[in-house]
């Protein structure tokens, strides 16, 4: 293959979602200090997506969003998936652990206040939480702007392997102004961690 194909190719297997053929274009521009030829890059381009389409390889290079990117084949489609489900079924972080102990102990209980006992910003870890089913939304809070009430779910049992929600570790009382996440005294994390180690 050409050098600049392999540049070519290297744009298109780190792009996420796809690259553009103006952005190959300006990379390209970039890093070789001179603007390549449009047609040149182009037939390099479809040299790829037929190099690609080839049954030796199990992905392909595809169009879409006007841009290009790599994708696996549809026929290994349930290969992925099954890893998928493995990876997002492994150990929860520590922020997830951080996060999924304070809805626990103070459900049903609001993002904000989540936040407020966790001093950073839940959204991604809630939203993780959520996906993996082990939290759950109870309804809406009567304060203002009726914010989203966050609970666990039947799933967060089965995952600790608890007979009952009321089986939880006791904890100290979160209200008390040295119970803050970060500080050794916080033990709410440890217990998860307990518990997330024996659900393996």
């Amino acid at each position: 293959m050409d050098p600049l194909g392999k540049h070519i190719e290297t744009l298109i297997f780190i792009a996420n979602p796809a690259i553009s053929f103006e952005e190959i274009l300006d990379c390209l521009e970039t890093k070789f200090e001179e603007r390549p030829n449009e047609s040149m890059v182009s037939e390099i381009i479809d040299h790829l997506v037929k190099k690609y389409s080839s049954s030796a390889y199990s992905f392909e290079i595809v169009e879409m969003n006007n841009g290009f990117r790599f994708m696996t084949k549809s026929a290994y489609f349930d290969t992925v998936s099954t890893y998928l489900k493995q990876i997002s079924n492994k150990k929860l972080s520590t922020a997830a652990l951080e996060t999924l102990s304070i809805i626990a102990y103070k459900q049903p209980v609001t993002k904000s206040e989540i936040e407020q006992i966790r001093g950073v910003n839940c959204d991604y870890t809630v939203q993780k939480l959520l996906d993996k089913e082990l939290i759950t939304v109870l309804g809406r809070s009567e304060k203002i702007g009726k914010p989203l009430l966050y609970g666990t779910s039947d799933k967060f049992v089965d995952y600790f392997g608890l007979k009952d929600i009321k089986d939880l570790p006791k904890l100290k009382d979160f209200e008390d102004k040295k119970q803050v996440i970060g500080n050794d005294s916080y033990v709410a994390e440890e217990a998860f961690k307990t518990a997330n180690e024996n659900k393996n």
